[in-house]
Order: C-alpha cells, then structure tokens, then sequence
C-alpha cells in the first residue's frame, strides 16, 4: 500500500483547520482539561479510522450495498468535502445546534463536535473504507490502521500547537493551506468517483 491513503486522510481530517475550532471550544479550559481534550481527540480520530477500516466493508456487506456504488457516493461526498475546502471551510460538516448544547451540558467537546464530524465525519469514514477494500493482504490492512495512527498524531501535535499555529499562520495562512488540501482532495475525489463508476458501467474503461 502506496502513501495515497494517507495522504488523503490528511487532506479530508485536516486538523490545521480545525484549529480555531479547538481554540474557541476550548478558550476556558485549564492547561489540563486542554491536554485531556487532545488526547481523547486524537485517541477517537484514531478509533473512527481503525474501526471503518477493519469492519467497514462487513458493515456494507451486511445491507448488502456494492462497494463500487460506495465509491461513486463515497466519491461525491469528498469532492462535496473538496468543494467546502476550497471555500475555506472545514471538509466536514458543522454540528447542529442540538448536538452543540448537548456536548456543553456534558463539559466534553473531545468526541462531539471535535472529533464527530469536525476531524472525523462521513467523508474521512467512506475514504477509509474504500481503501480498506484495496488492502489485499494482512499487513497492507494494518497499515492502513497506522495511517490512522498518523492522522491521530497530526491532530494531537496542531492541537498541542493550536496558539503558536493561530499566531504564525493567521486566518488568512490557515485558509490557503485549507484551500490547497480541498484541491488535493478533489483530484483524489474524482479518481474514487472513476473507478467506481468503471465497475458499474465496464464499457467506460474500453
């Protein structure tokens, strides 16, 4: 298994523009609920990846969906996600308001919104899958999951990092990596999209 995977989770996860994010949820936290926060953060980004990536496809083969249709709407939801980037938007999806006043009225923002569906939403979740499909042996499946670990790294060191990176990136800074992660990932997108649509329509690859 290439670094493609990787470099894809990177780009759809993108914990550099979660920052302010983490920054705001976070603004009356002491040193050690801050800490606390990062480490359940990343500890859960790394759990979404690993449980998608090893019980994914069971899960598509239990409602009895085919993976190449996984791929065509996997596709579209991270060009949607790429799209969103290019805006300067995070890749997934907001919480709502209700999920929002309910993460407060628990004190614990590390899962929700931070880590479901700031870091971790229905796009990072599809990509995992899809690649899960492509790993034809054991090691390449647990690379994969080390991907995961990687990911779940990344977001503890920007996280960790959050003021120095605010300060030295600014919003503008951080909206041009944004952007440049969305372009990366839209190529990505539409190659996901390609190939699903070949197994579906094989007169598309004559």
């Amino acid at each position: 298994m290439d670094f493609k995977p990787l470099v894809t989770l990177l780009a759809i996860v993108n914990p550099l523009a979660i920052v302010p994010f983490f920054i705001h949820y976070t603004v009356d936290f002491t040193p050690e609920q801050r800490r606390r926060t990062i480490l359940i953060a990343s500890f859960s980004t790394f759990v979404v990846i690993a449980t998608c990536a090893l019980m994914g496809l069971h899960i598509l083969e239990f409602f009895g969906i085919s993976l190449a249709s996984f791929q065509v709407g996997g596709g579209m939801l991270l060009l949607t996600s790429a799209l969103a980037m290019l805006n300067a938007q995070p890749a997934e999806a907001k919480s709502n308001a209700e999920e929002m006043h309910d993460a407060a009225a628990r004190a614990s923002i590390a899962v929700v919104p931070l880590t479901i569906p700031l870091l971790t939403g229905p796009a990072t979740m599809s990509t995992v899958v899809i690649y899960a499909d492509k790993a034809k042996t054991v090691l390449q499946l647990t690379t994969l999951v080390g991907y995961g670990v990687v990911v779940a790294l990344a977001t503890a060191l920007c996280f960790s990092l959050a003021q120095p990176i605010a300060h030295s990136l600014g919003k503008t800074g951080i909206n041009v990596m944004t952007r440049l992660m969305g372009l990366i990932l839209a190529a990505l997108a539409v190659e996901v999209m390609s190939d699903g649509l070949v197994k579906l329509f094989p007169i598309l690859g004559n």
